[in-house]
């Protein structure tokens, strides 16, 4: 890692925008500019070309690039604002360059990011918000108008110390993150107050993106061990229940223990408990 670092350094001071499609997958410095191949360019008589991706409205380029965490839009440019190593996700209707791009990075400290979803702990109310902990630099505001059904005569019944499910609807550096538990289309969605019983723990960002993706097989065999229920949080929280504590118990120990152990490791752990 420190090789790979020590290289995107000397590439970060002998050049000042590198192509992102060359550096996928490599490591990323903070005030890197990243160029992408523009899709008229592909298209027209001169062959592929690249030079700076505009994001302005008035930019006759067609390709649509969505920044994820890591990269930060300045005007027409695309900087990088973390270190790690570049990812990028095809478009639904392929090719074109442009699609998701983001900086995969192991942080202690989550940041709120929109869309998101989250689980909080409701820390105070004031008047018609809750203030609720979010693990970030500051807690984020939720409304009570936020929740699918909610009126001002129909209030959702939320205390303090209850644990909130929801996606960040704002979330920037010069605003208070909020947040909402109800989708674009006004319904819950599995969204709200978790239930009472269950066990709360944290885990390492990467560790929740690792088990989020969709060939995941760690959830798949968890799930053959106990009929169990789990929410995933971005920030790295995850909540679990199932029939007994010792069998809550043993599914947390697991999760936690997956980020470092390989593939035979993990399932020599998951046949004992399958025989046991």
């Amino acid at each position: 890692m420190a090789e790979a670092a020590a290289i995107a350094a000397e590439s970060l001071a002998g050049s000042k925008a590198r192509a992102a499609r060359t550096v996928l997958g490599q490591v990323v410095l903070p005030g890197e500019e990243l160029l992408l191949p523009e899709q008229e360019d592909a298209e027209g008589p001169g062959g592929a070309g690249e030079r700076l991706l505009r994001l302005n409205p008035g930019a006759r380029s067609r390709v649509r690039v969505v920044c994820g965490p890591g990269l930060r839009r300045s005007g027409d440019r695309l900087l990088v604002t973390k270190c790690g190593r570049l990812r990028h996700k095809e478009p639904g209707g392929g090719g074109g360059g442009g699609g998701v791009y983001w900086v995969d990075s192991q942080q202690k400290r989550y940041v709120p990011v929109k869309g998101d979803h989250v689980i909080g702990i409701v820390t105070a109310k004031s008047g018609d918000i809750f203030k609720v902990d979010v693990g970030g630099s500051e807690p984020a505001s939720l409304s009570y108008l936020a929740f699918e059904g909610a009126t001002k005569r129909n209030r959702p019944n939320v205390q303090v110390g209850d644990l909130i499910y929801g996606q960040f609807l704002v979330a920037n550096k010069d605003m208070e993150p909020e947040m909402v538990c109800i989708d674009s289309c006004g319904r819950a969605n599995g969204m709200g107050v978790i239930g009472q019983d269950g066990l709360l723990f944290k885990v390492t960002l990467g560790l929740i993106r690792k088990l989020l993706a969709p060939d995941c097989e760690i959830i798949q065999e968890v799930g053959k061990l106990y009929p169990l229920e789990i929410v995933f949080g971005m920030n790295g929280r995850i909540w679990v229940k199932a029939k007994t504590i010792q069998q809550t118990l043993i599914l947390a120990n697991i999760l936690e223990a997956c980020e470092h152990m390989t593939t035979d490791q993990r399932k020599q752990i998951f046949s004992r408990l399958a025989e046991s």
